[in-house]
Order: C-alpha cells, then structure tokens, then sequence
C-alpha cells in the first residue's frame, strides 16, 4: 500500500512539474507573441501614415519598433519552442545571426524615425528598408505553421 501512494504521490508531483513547465513556456511565447503584434500593428500605422505623408506618426511608430528591438533577443530564450509557437530553432541554433536581425530591425527604425523628423521626401526608401529587415528576418526564423 505504501509502494502504490509513493507512487501516486511521485506522479502527482511529476505532472504538477511538467504542467508548470508548459504553462510557463507558453507565457513566454504569448509575450512574445504580444511583442511581434505590436511591431505588425507599428509597421502598418507607418505604411497607411506614408500614405498621407503623416511623418509625425512615421516618426512616433518607428520609434515604437526601436524600443521594441531590444527586447526580441530575451523574447526568444532558449528552449521556447514547445507550443504555439511558429518560431524556428534556427532562431538558437544560429543566436548570433538573430541577434544581428534585431539589431538591424533597431538600426533601420531608427533612420525611418530620423527621416520622418526631417520630413524626407524620399522616406519611401527608408520604410521599404524597414520592411525588407522584417520580412527577411520572419523568412529565416518563422514557419508557416504552429509547432503543435
């Protein structure tokens, strides 16, 4: 009889475990869900503002995705790739490469805001780069469909 509650009480703790472990992996990959549905809805504010040559929204957006490219890197931590997620392990079997893509994603938000403030006429460059930083980045690191 003891053998059998060790054992059911050993299960219960096991499964107490495992159930932590991915609820916690899934409240990392909603976070960083949050984060990249930030970023989309910052991007599609500076396309439909370069419509109408709204630069101080340009700027203001684009200064959300700077402060934003910091936190991709520590959004990714090792092993979070378990759930609904989309995220390839290329994001750390290559880390250096991703960090690179935050840092350039960082880098080109950060001249579209400069050339927002000086209200650049040629600012159509400046978002085609910012775009072509995001779509090279989710080409490399993002699957078509949930790893579930």
């Amino acid at each position: 009889m003891t053998h059998k509650l060790l054992q059911a009480t050993l299960f219960a703790v096991l499964s107490l475990f495992i159930g932590a472990q991915v609820f916690a992996q899934q409240d990392v990959i909603d976070k960083r869900q949050k984060l990249m549905k930030e970023q989309s809805a910052a991007s599609k504010a500076i396309k439909a503002a370069v419509e109408t040559k709204d630069y101080a929204t340009i700027e203001a957006k684009a200064k959300d995705i700077v402060g934003t490219a910091d936190k991709i890197v520590e959004s990714f931590p090792k092993g979070s790739t378990k759930g609904k997620t989309k995220a390839k392990d290329d994001i750390w079997a290559k880390p250096d490469e991703f960090s690179n893509n935050a840092k350039n994603l960082k880098k080109a938000a950060s001249e579209l805001a400069d050339a927002a403030k000086a209200k650049d006429p040629g600012i159509d460059v400046k978002v085609k780069a910012l775009g072509e930083v995001c779509s090279g980045c989710h080409k490399a690191n993002r699957a078509e469909k949930y790893s579930e």
